[in-house]
């Protein structure tokens, strides 16, 4: 069984006068960790059950309590697909303190029609999902191409992080250069856009990377990395030896483990910090 992993400390509101996690705040715990392993699917709830306008609903949760947790302990809490009928899914879900075995769960989910509430197929597509997972094969594909094939799923994925998330003019975003830059989307096993970025011709020699976009519910999961990789080996693939960005100062760090180093001083743009920075090929 495949699983995903949250890492959590016990907070303060948590605890008894005795400083002992309270019995149902485990229940807490565990839908974190279950929302963890939906985004580790590169599927996040709810968004991807729209694609099949379903829901999935807790139909039961059986709780093993095999020894307490305290205050501003770090507990781990693990998730896994342990059965797939034919309208219910069932996960099993662990809580440790180090190696002690603090819980065990076993939920049980039924999957609804979104209107009327009412009992529903898995649905073919996120049962092949789930089952991929379980074998551990990847869970997003990285397309690369040209506007006019991307451009459809990498306009909202922008218009959501630069336009109305971060408040950047529409006018600077869409700055008439799509046509011309190669274009990378990546996409969850059920088809849905996760996370964009662009390439093109600085100067001969130098490709320069932009737009780089990723869906809030995904952050902090790899997209941005998958999508980072397929333009660096694009432009590769086309005989540049160096590309350049200019990185959002929150971002800077990213960009550093992806082998890009900072170039010049900081400089705003857009009305956002920014740093150059740029990686030989």
């Amino acid at each position: 069984m495949s699983t995903h992993t949250e890492a959590l400390r016990v907070r303060w509101s948590e605890v008894d006068a005795q400083g002992i996690v309270f019995n149902g705040q485990y229940l807490n715990y565990l839908d974190v960790a279950t929302t963890g392993y939906w985004r580790a699917l590169a599927m996040p709830y709810p968004m991807a059950l729209s694609a099949f306008d379903a829901d999935v609903v807790m139909r039961s949760c059986a709780l093993d309590f095999r020894a307490p947790a305290r205050f501003d302990e770090w507990l781990s809490v693990s998730v896994g697909l342990q059965s797939l009928g034919r309208t219910s899914l069932t996960l099993q879900a662990r809580v440790h303190r180090g190696d002690t075995l603090l819980l065990q769960a076993e939920m049980r989910y039924v999957v609804v029609d979104r209107h009327r509430l009412t009992a529903t197929p898995v649905p073919p597509a996120l049962r092949l999902a789930m089952e991929a997972f379980e074998a551990g094969e990847p869970m997003l594909q990285v397309k690369v191409g040209a506007w006019q094939d991307l451009g459809v799923d990498a306009q909202p994925i922008r218009q959501q992080v630069f336009v109305a998330e971060q408040g950047i003019p529409a006018d600077l975003e869409w700055d008439g250069a799509d046509p011309d830059a190669v274009h990378a989307v990546a996409y969850n096993r059920l088809g849905q856009a996760l996370g964009t970025g662009r390439w093109l011709e600085h100067v001969p020699g130098t490709a320069k990377v932009g737009r780089m976009a990723v869906a809030p519910a995904v952050r902090g999961t790899g997209v941005g990395a998958q999508v980072l990789e397929a333009l660096i080996h694009s432009a590769r693939q086309q005989g540049y030896r160096q590309v350049l960005l200019h990185a959002q100062a929150s971002a800077v760090g990213f960009y550093r483990r992806a082998g890009f180093a900072v170039r010049g001083p900081a400089f705003e743009e857009a009305g956002i910090a920014h740093q150059e920075m740029v990686r030989a090929l």
